[in-house]
């Protein structure tokens, strides 16, 4: 089935996006250096830091409170990631909770792995700022500038980059940090809706699932997070790494962030599949599959048999012909008899 026109690629928009991909390859003519791998490293983790500490966790579901300081802080730090502004950012992830895994949802990967990982962006549809889904931040003029500018910040990040410490820094430190931070983040959307094992009962097909929680700073536990959103802390249990969480903890002893928000004792002993609860998002999910098998293996058999009815439609128009010219044969060879 074509998708709408509004859901297909838009190549010529993200040209800029497809060519940064390609970036990579200057490594061969600027070389690699010690520092400038330490600087991928470095940014890597602070603008992940950002994007899910504010972007997700802070802007999406509003875990904690910020000053209007710390929130423009907050948001600025999330554009340098180039994953476009805070108030699409958190639109269309609140969206995606509203509906998850459903038909309406923008990115799950009942629509295809690749278009759940990073289609769904580079599609027109998608493009604009839903600002009625996120009303409680649009009042804000700042961040209304940031989300209409969002390249503005990590444009100047790079010339920044550049003007310090050369073009090895500036290809390595930061376009390749800027390649790894996006397909990590956007792993979130595909992977962490396939691989991974299930705690809570939710209706969706979101998973827990350790290396992503390491790559992302604690994102990786998406079934916590998709069964309790509101939640600052998304590894419930001590031994679920959550680094963004560490750090929003050590910001709230001086005051920077407050109020984090953290699920009831009583609330992790809930709806937890292991004490036999029916796993409604994976019962949904077997569902659609089954019925696509059933829609799939209809309409093949109905191409079977309509090509099978072609065929033997052929055959007696053909048998018909045969007998017709045998008829009139025998009715030339009697005429000739007599």
């Amino acid at each position: 089935m074509k998708k709408p026109q509004n859901e297909r690629i838009n190549w010529v928009r993200t040209i800029p996006f497809t060519l940064i991909h390609l970036s990579p390859l200057l490594l061969f003519w600027t070389g690699v250096t010690w520092f400038s791998v330490f600087l991928c490293i470095g940014l890597y983790a602070a603008r992940m830091f950002f994007i899910t500490a504010g972007y997700h966790r802070y802007f999406a579901h509003r875990s904690y409170h910020l000053n209007r300081l710390g929130q423009f802080l907050m948001a600025l730090g999330g554009t340098l990631a180039a994953q476009k502004g805070p108030l699409w950012w958190a639109a269309n992830h609140r969206h995606h909770h509203q509906y998850s895994d459903q038909p309406e949802d923008i990115h799950s990967p009942i629509k295809g792995f690749l278009w759940s990982h990073v289609g769904w962006m580079m599609s027109d549809k998608y493009y604009e700022t839903k600002t009625d889904r996120i009303q409680d931040l649009a009042k804000y003029p700042e961040l209304r500038w940031l989300d209409a500018h969002p390249l503005v910040p990590p444009f100047l990040l790079a010339i920044g980059i550049f003007l310090l410490w050369g073009p090895a820094a500036l290809v390595m430190g930061f376009f390749v940090s800027t390649i790894f931070l996006w397909h990590v983040t956007f792993s979130i959307n595909s992977i962490a809706h396939v691989v991974g094992s299930r705690r809570y009962v939710t209706h969706d097909t979101s998973r827990n699932f350790l290396p992503l929680a390491l790559l992302t700073g604690g994102e990786g536990w998406h079934n916590n997070h998709h069964y309790f959103p509101s939640s600052a802390r998304q590894g419930f249990f001590w031994w679920e790494i959550d680094l963004s969480y560490y750090t929003l903890k050590v910001m709230s002893w001086f005051r920077l962030v407050k109020k984090l928000r953290v699920p009831p004792k009583a609330i992790l002993q809930l709806n937890r599949i292991k004490d036999g609860i029916p796993d409604i998002g994976m019962f949904k999910d077997h569902m659609r599959r089954a019925h696509r098998v059933i829609e799939k293996t209809k309409a093949s058999t109905e191409a079977a048999y309509a090509h099978q009815k072609e065929l033997v439609g052929h055959a007696m128009e053909s048998a018909k012909q045969q007998t017709e010219d045998w008829v009139r044969l025998s009715k030339g060879a009697a005429r000739i008899k007599k």
